[in-house]
């Protein structure tokens, strides 16, 4: 397969930012076969210093977010470092950032700047709180939107404190998000020739998230609070105990209800017409819940997860990570790739979420070495190597090959 297969073959990315929610953005542009060109301080992304743990040298967080993209050093604190991302740009069709507004206006790369000096670019800025309003100003993190957005309100053990949801959830979904918006915009771009911006926050991403509870609650159901991974609409939607290790059982509708009585053998409870719908079942859900609790203690949960998929309720063990990257499922569809890097050595990571029929999962190239690419990049924009030259002796740009 050639990189020409690739959907966004021949679609140059210059991305300036750092930490984990925009650069999840770029790689899944890369994933589609976009170049993108990483630019980075002396010191590096954040990332490749949240550790431990590291692979090698490299820090595991920061493998898991930057495949497919090459990496350039140059200085933007300088004016002629800024120059030079000018000179870079000139050659993008999508330019990415995750900086604080007031460094934005300062190092006059705010979108409607950029607009006006480069009009068919697509412009991606991602941020806690989006380009406006009265708080775009401050720093976004994760745990900071998933308080803010309400998501920790309603996670957490029954009757408990509010809890985060314990992986990086707002900047994945929120690097996704922009991915798409992004490739949205280029498509856009081909039928009109402009470019575009494309504001995601944090925030926001967390907010979509809360769709389906913040629609209960405005249309009049009770302010939810953490409830042990209970579901407010389904009964029964939830985590049980068994003779050893947890499971889940989902009842999606009437038809699986009568299933799941039927199974755990509780058979009155699906002839009692005061139970026949979800409704009602919500309205009794502590007797129903206490049932099948009563139950499902009484078996192991491999039995309970063969008995359930015998009839078709869903159901599943609460997995560990160790037995994840094990399940059958998971290494069937090659999911969590292996990967040999240069000084990493070799490692595992998840693959794209996605597959294509024409390209698979895309392209796996693994994540570059600080500077490796920043002559390589330099020259594909048109500077002499009497430019680049300079520009190294200046520390204007930094070089891997050359300072080795």
């Amino acid at each position: 397969m050639t990189s020409a297969s690739f959907p966004l073959a021949g679609i140059r990315v210059v991305d300036i930012s750092t930490s984990y929610a925009a650069p999840t953005a770029t790689m899944y542009l890369g994933d589609m076969g976009a170049d993108v060109i990483k630019i980075e301080r002396r010191e590096g992304d954040d990332t490749r210093g949240w550790g431990p743990p590291f692979v090698g040298t490299e820090s595991a967080w920061f493998l898991s977010a930057n495949r497919n993209k090459r990496s350039a050093c140059i200085d933007l604190t300088d004016p002629a470092g800024l120059d030079v991302l000018m000179r870079l740009v000139e050659t993008a069709d999508v330019f990415v950032q995750s900086l604080n507004p007031a460094k934005l206006r300062r190092l006059q790369l705010h979108p409607e700047d950029m607009l006006a000096r480069f009009p068919r670019l697509v412009y991606c800025a991602v941020s806690g709180f989006g380009l406006d309003g009265p708080d775009h100003g401050l720093p976004g993190y994760d745990l900071i939107a998933q308080a803010r957005s309400g998501l920790m309100s309603v996670t957490g053990p029954c009757g408990g404190s509010p809890e985060r949801v314990s992986t990086a959830l707002s900047d994945v979904v929120a690097g996704m998000l922009a991915a798409f918006a992004t490739t949205a915009a280029l498509l856009r771009r081909e039928r009109t020739g402009l470019g575009d911006i494309v504001d995601v926050s944090l925030l926001e991403s967390d907010l979509a998230l809360m769709a389906p509870r913040l629609a209960a609650f405005l249309a009049g159901d009770a302010e939810p609070r953490p409830s042990g991974g209970t579901d407010s609409v389904l009964a029964v939607y939830q985590r049980f105990e068994t003779a050893d290790e947890p499971v889940v059982v989902a009842v999606g509708n009437d038809r699986m209800w009568v299933r799941c009585c039927t199974v755990v053998g509780l058979p009155e409870l699906a002839k009692d017409p005061g139970l026949a719908t979800n409704a009602l079942r919500r309205e009794r859900r502590d007797e129903v819940v206490a049932a099948l609790a009563e139950q499902l203690a009484k078996r192991t949960a491999a039995e309970w997860v063969q008995e359930f998929a015998r009839v078709g309720v869903p159901c599943h063990m609460v997995q560990r990570l160790s037995a994840v990257v094990e399940d059958p499922q998971v290494k069937a569809r090659s999911v969590i790739g292996e990967y040999q890097h240069p000084s990493a050595g070799r490692y595992r990571a998840v693959r794209a979420p996605w597959r294509l029929d024409s390209i698979g999962r895309g392209p796996d190239g693994v994540p570059p070495l600080l500077g490796a690419h920043t002559l390589e990049v330099l020259r594909e924009a048109g500077f002499t190597d009497e430019e680049t030259q300079g520009l190294l002796k200046r520390g204007i740009v930094w070089d891997l090959a050359s300072n080795t």
